[in-house]
């Protein structure tokens, strides 16, 4: 593998990201928080991976036989439906995980929207790490053309859908920011719970291969942004009871 091929897989992998990340600091305009703890948690999200990988290679041989999941999504639906499910609960849980062992328990986390920015930042670490890896296969294959669409279609997609479901979990800790710790729990909990769901949709409407489901998979996932747009000012206006 080249240097080049190492080089393009990296930016194309990581500019995406950093784009969307330079968008939602911004959404913290009053009261930005350090870059230094936004690197971190993007770090955090990047090493998530690593841990990742084994995971779902295990739920791939345990559930699918090592079978292609859009080959099983055909002839097993069920069981793609369940391996997409363990995917996506392991990738909320890491993600989740990575930004609560780096940042969230910090004193620097001091308003209900600071969960929110941190768990995006993770998430798209995540995702960022997630398309470098989708990229170099077609980069090294000298399929340009190829990995031009994979960029776009995980800019538009799946990175768009590693923010949403990350910031869902930042917006449930953020509702519950002021509340009784059992209250705190249950809320994250409902938050990790609404990320799988999306994640676990998105990606068996894209596994499907079918125009129909490409366009619900995009259509849910810019429906779930419109909707965190609005959780989000709400978020902004918890106060302390």
């Amino acid at each position: 593998m080249s240097f080049p091929t190492i080089l393009y897989a990296i930016l194309g992998g990581l500019l995406p990201a950093l784009l969307w990340l330079w968008f939602w600091r911004h959404e913290d305009g009053r009261h930005p928080e350090p870059r230094r703890l936004i690197a971190i948690a993007f770090l955090a999200g990047v090493l998530a991976v690593p841990f990742a990988i084994p995971l779902e290679k295990f739920v791939l041989e345990e559930i699918l036989g090592g079978q292609n999941v859009e080959l099983a999504a055909k002839a097993l639906p069920l069981a793609a439906l369940l391996a997409v499910l363990l995917w996506a609960i392991i990738e909320e849980l890491l993600k989740f995980i990575a930004a609560y062992l780096s940042v969230l328990t910090r004193p620097s986390v001091d308003e209900p929207i600071d969960p929110v920015i941190y768990m995006i930042s993770a998430g798209l670490g995540f995702a960022a790490a997630e398309n470098i890896m989708f990229l170099i296969e077609p980069i090294l294959a000298g399929e340009t053309t190829v990995s031009f669409m994979t960029g776009n279609l995980r800019f538009m997609g799946a990175t768009l859908l590693h923010i949403t479901a990350s910031a869902i979990i930042g917006a449930a800790l953020g509702f519950g920011f002021y509340k009784q710790k059992k209250i705190r729990r249950r809320i994250a909990g409902l938050g990790v719970i609404l990320a799988i769901t999306l994640h676990t949709v998105f990606n068996f409407l894209i596994i499907i291969e079918t125009p129909v489901g490409i366009f619900a998979s995009f259509l849910l996932v810019w429906l779930a942004v419109i909707a965190l747009i609005v959780a989000l000012e709400k978020v902004k206006r918890v106060h302390p009871a």
